[in-house]
């Protein structure tokens, strides 16, 4: 599985390491990814969701069901993605 923010999208970034010399070597920026249980109200289930710290804050501050109708407004998420815990 890919290290992608189900919510927002976000993924690994690609850059450079810069020693006192000023070498450059290639490295990568990893996205702050979390597994996270979520209840959905709507659909009264619980999902998990692999979210950034980013979207932890965007879900608290629009509500899940907002954020996951966004999400797959924009192309990040797909229903059948969600894994879902219990009915």
């Amino acid at each position: 599985m890919s290290k992608v923010c189900q919510i927002t999208g976000k993924k690994a970034q690609v850059g450079n390491n810069v020693s006192h010399s000023k070498r450059r070597t290639k490295r990568k920026f990893e996205v702050n990814l979390h597994t996270k249980k979520f209840y959905w109200v709507e659909e009264d289930m619980w999902i998990e969701l692999r979210v950034s710290a980013r979207a932890l804050r965007t879900i608290n501050k629009i509500g899940l069901n907002a954020a996951i109708k966004k999400a797959e407004a924009d192309g990040n998420l797909d229903i059948r993605d969600i894994r879902i815990l219990s009915l």
